[in-house]
């Protein structure tokens, strides 16, 4: 690992920092930094862990994919965050049970498995991962809330909320995000144009009643 990417590491994880100096030698000697196109899978179901990646610029979108080609997003790994999929997969020995994808070009620094679990004797890092895993499961259960106790059109009322006043977005982008199939969310929309909610165009969305798309959400 280069000194420009120790320093953005660190600047991004400053948990490593703070590690004493023979485990911050080993992350340095042992770390390798890959770069990876956008859309490419960087792990996926099924496949064997091979270490604990650190996000430094980029990011990954991770899913659960069914047999049908269908995707439901679980979370979104930004630079300064950490895959709790990678976690669980290196602290049960098991293998990957969703597969996470590189929205943009991403740069990892990828911590092999036995250097993460040497590093867990370390409690600054051992509470880093254990905070950021309670946190992430806290969002999955808000997930799993949302798609079990909300209505797909009061979901997709929302979404669209979170993006501004204009959204330049396929169906099926919106479909992908809903873990929902594009000619449902077709129809949803073409509804919500209907009623004044929202305008359509090719591959856009115009909010013009944001107050109506927060009743519909119910927020």
């Amino acid at each position: 690992m280069t000194d420009a990417a120790d320093g953005a590491l660190n600047a991004l994880y400053p948990v490593l920092a703070v590690l004493p100096p023979a485990a911050r030698v080993r992350l340095q000697q042992h770390a390798k930094v890959l770069s990876v196109p956008a859309g490419a899978v960087v792990f996926d179901e099924l496949q064997a862990c091979q270490g604990f990646p650190f996000v430094l610029s980029g990011g990954l979108r991770v899913v659960k994919a069914a047999p049908n080609g269908r995707e439901l997003p679980l979370y979104r790994v930004t630079p300064g965050e950490t895959c709790i999929i990678s976690s669980a997969c290196l602290l049960g020995h098991a293998p990957y049970n969703a597969r996470g994808i590189a929205e943009v070009e991403t740069r990892l620094l990828l911590l092999p498995k036995a250097d993460f679990q040497a590093l867990l004797g370390e409690a600054a890092f051992r509470d880093f991962v254990f905070t950021l895993f309670s946190e992430r499961i806290a969002d999955l259960m808000q997930l799993i809330e949302e798609v079990a106790f909300r209505k797909l059109d009061q979901r997709l009322a929302a979404l669209l909320l979170g993006k501004g006043p204009r959204l330049h977005v396929t169906h099926q982008q919106l479909a992908d995000e809903l873990g929902s199939v594009r000619e449902i969310v077709s129809r949803l929309l073409k509804g919500f144009a209907e009623q004044g909610l929202v305008a359509l165009a090719r591959e856009q969305v115009d909010i013009l009643d944001p107050a109506g798309l927060r009743r519909l959400a119910g927020v």
